[in-house]
């Protein structure tokens, strides 16, 4: 190819492929040939739309120049089939014609033509047409090359985001695991929970653990934030929470041959050491803790940060008992204070979220306090997973949706109504 005939910037933007001229008369063909030959392009001759056809289903050619008026095949058919033999494969098509008609014209472009030049051609527009070619179809091959790059880089999101699926299924799996089993009977005492991530996972917690035969700490937990930090850190609570490993267990202390649990602001106070000596996170949480002794109904609570928690007596009357301590991991000197209930049979405690009094209808509007304590007036004949299961119902049916901003959790502490037996 004679690129040294050409200014820089055209050798620059041409395409390297031959050009392909069709024409029935082989003086036009080596006529048209010489002329583009001069300008420092190869060519390629046919001299029907049948051998053309075949000449490009073996090279890939970028710039046909055609004859419109051939016997058998015509410029028009050859057009309308090399378009269909080369699929998306671009390509600048100009038909060589006299025709002037706009109908023929109209016949050409809907074949697949690009561009029309008349017989017998001037030199300088069809260089200047050749050129305009070859803008087209360098964008052409260029638009290929990012579509075909982003086609990758999307397969390869798509790849990453399905591994990225399948750990957070499995993270999922793993933080519903911490929870313990959502009903626990121990002597007078029941225990029901709900816990329900608002994403894949989240950083709300509930739990219990044996303290001692007698004594059962029952917990909620909301870390701040939502996500996978979160979660990971509401699993390092509950390894601090748990009687699986009592020594462990920053709630127990040693008591002669088994374990006692230590006054509930105290236990606040090692949890919040322990965050605030980690200096590489900046993530606090809620927490309501709950000491009950499972003979008599006796119950030590401490709030850090948390709503506050809910007492329902067996009339069915609510309340909220208001406490104001500190969340955990934000300040070195927090404050936790205890607060002493006591459960008789039939009375319940709720520790919760503010998942659900900060649940929004469809107009953005909070459930609350009052909406809280309304649904849980209205429940006063249920008890247990019947209750946990209405109460979610009821947030269900508050929102209009399923789908949460936020998650919801909840551990319910009844004293069981043995006064009939």
């Amino acid at each position: 190819m004679k690129t040294d005939i050409l200014p820089k910037a055209d050798q620059a933007a041409m395409v390297v492929r031959p050009i392909l001229i069709v024409d029935d008369s082989r003086a036009h063909r080596r006529l048209l040939a010489r002329s583009l030959a001069k300008w420092g392009y190869e060519t390629i001759e046919a001299g029907s739309g049948e051998e053309a056809l075949k000449i490009a289903a073996d090279t890939q050619v970028d710039i046909v120049v055609s004859d419109w008026m051939m016997p058998g095949m015509n410029g028009v058919e050859f057009c309308r089939a090399f378009r269909a033999q080369c699929g998306d494969r671009p390509a600048y098509f100009i038909l060589l014609t006299a025709q002037t008609e706009r109908e023929a014209l109209a016949e050409g472009l809907e074949s697949g033509a690009d561009d029309f030049l008349s017989k017998p051609f001037n030199s300088v527009e069809l260089r200047a047409r050749l050129r305009a070619g070859e803008r087209v179809v360098n964008a052409q091959l260029d638009l290929a090359g990012k579509n075909a790059a982003l086609s990758t880089a999307l397969s390869d999101l798509s790849d990453a985001y399905s591994a990225i699926e399948r750990d957070l299924a499995g993270a999922r799996k793993f933080q519903e695991g911490l929870v313990p089993d959502r009903y626990l009977k121990a002597d007078t005492v029941e225990v029901s929970m709900l816990f329900q991530p608002s994403g894949h996972v989240g950083g709300d917690l509930v739990g219990y653990f044996h303290a001692s035969p007698d004594i059962l700490g029952v917990y909620s937990v909301d870390v701040s934030g939502h996500g996978v930090a979160s979660a990971l850190m509401t699993a390092r609570v509950a390894s601090y929470l748990s009687d699986a490993a009592p020594d462990r267990n920053i709630a127990l202390t040693q008591d002669g041959d088994g374990y006692r649990m230590i006054d509930l602001s105290e236990v606040c106070g090692r949890l919040n050491a322990i965050l605030m000596a980690d200096v590489d996170s900046d993530q606090y949480l809620t927490m309501s803790i709950a000491k009950v002794d499972k003979t008599s109904g006796a119950v030590e609570l401490c709030q850090a940060g948390h709503p506050s928690p809910l007492v329902q007596r067996a009339d069915g009357t609510v309340e909220m008992i208001e406490m104001f301590s500190t969340p955990i991991g934000l300040i070195d000197d927090g404050d936790y204070a205890s607060h002493h209930i006591q459960l008789d049979f039939g009375d319940r405690l709720m520790l919760y979220s503010d998942g659900l009094t900060e649940c929004p209808d469809p107009e953005d509007r909070l459930l609350d306090d009052e909406g809280l304590e309304e649904i849980m007036g209205e429940r006063a004949d249920l008890a247990g997973p019947d209750l946990v299961q209405s109460l979610q119902k009821a947030l269900v049916d508050f929102r209009g949706s399923e789908d949460f901003p936020d998650d919801l959790s909840a551990v319910l502490i009844e004293r069981a109504d043995r006064r009939g037996s």
